[in-house]
């Protein structure tokens, strides 16, 4: 059973530290970051950057954080980005962008899976024209919706928006899945994105944080945005050593959690009312009967387990939900629609 005798399977932003995380927190050196003074968010912004084969890091309390960061350095006001209709920048994070930062999106169709088409990106820039907003960046996510962009594809978009003069930012809050999953290096992973922001609290298992990395002088500029934006924190290093010890060891084990992904979509796509998606990571989705979605939330809730129930249903498995969390779900489904009518 996961922590607090709940099986949560609707984030990954749900684990709770371990043991040997809460103290690492616990023995963090601090000082005061806004000065440049907190040892343990140092380390923290070093360590990835030389992780991900990037000059500089810079710590912030979220991925929505980095990712408007990113956007805004990369961007002037009335500049534009190019962008996934489904990517978490565009339609997860409260128009950020635009309300924030006078930038505007211009939203592309995604393909089935996840990426954008080359022709689509080439077409939507638009030319050095007063009538448009200038193009500026090309930003991608990976994974997106639990689905890993093929290598060969980051590399021809990447290059592409370089040969037409953009910058290129990845939203790769979930990077280390794609890097797992591919069986590469975190470098290899993100080859090609000017800038990246990686999630320290989503399948890392951190509580809360995430890392811009890009370009020192970018970094520097990017901090000046981060203060104005609310996230230059003080004593951060006590959460800092939580993303410290995320990245130095729970970075493999998110194998277990795509390994409990396939073993659950597996159990639930042998329930004959389930149309069940294949997990490429430690994410996947199922169709359910409209009629069954509010019974079906209520057995859910009796025997201890959240999910986000609807048509069109979400599952995400992470560090806090084992093997036997993954049979005991199967059950509760498979009793559920055993009995069920509609």
């Amino acid at each position: 059973m996961s922590k607090n005798d709940w099986i949560d399977l609707r984030s990954d932003t749900v684990t709770h530290p371990s043991s040997e995380m809460l103290a690492a927190m616990a023995a963090a050196e601090v000082g005061d970051d806004v000065y440049g003074d907190d040892p343990a968010v140092n380390r923290l912004q070093d360590y990835a950057a030389e992780l991900f084969g990037y000059e500089a890091g810079m710590f912030a309390p979220s991925g929505t954080q980095t990712n408007l960061i990113a956007l805004m350095t990369h961007c002037g006001r009335g500049d534009e980005y190019l962008v996934g209709q489904e990517a978490h920048t565009y339609k997860y994070e409260g128009g950020g962008a635009a309300v924030l930062g006078s930038i505007q999106p211009q939203p592309i169709a995604n393909q089935p899976d996840g990426s954008i088409a080359l022709g689509d990106i080439e077409a939507y820039i638009k030319p050095d024209d007063m009538h448009f907003a200038r193009t500026r960046l090309l930003a991608l996510e990976n994974t997106i919706g639990g689905r890993v962009l093929p290598r060969d594809y980051l590399a021809a978009a990447t290059q592409l928006a370089h040969a037409k003069g953009l910058a290129t930012h990845l939203d790769g809050a979930r990077i280390c899945n794609a890097a797992v999953k591919q069986g590469i290096s975190l470098a290899d992973a993100v080859a090609g994105f000017d800038t990246v922001s990686v999630c320290l609290s989503k399948g890392l298992g951190a509580p809360v944080g995430s890392v811009l990395l890009g370009p020192k002088a970018f970094i520097e500029q990017g901090k000046r945005w981060r203060k104005m934006l609310g996230g230059g924190m003080r004593q951060a290093g006590v959460i800092a050593a939580a993303g410290q010890y995320a990245l130095e060891h729970n970075v493999q084990r998110l194998l277990e959690d795509h390994d409990n992904a396939a073993a659950l979509a597996h159990g639930l796509a042998q329930v004959a009312q389930l149309t069940v998606s294949a997990p490429q990571t430690n994410i996947f989705w199922l169709d359910v009967p409209a009629a069954a979605c509010e019974p079906l939330r209520r057995a859910l809730a009796r025997e201890r387990i959240r999910a986000t129930v609807g048509p069109r249903m979400r599952l995400v498995t992470h560090l806090d939900v084992s093997r036997a969390d993954v049979a005991r779900t199967v059950d509760v489904f498979t009793n559920f629609f055993a009995d069920w009518r509609e």
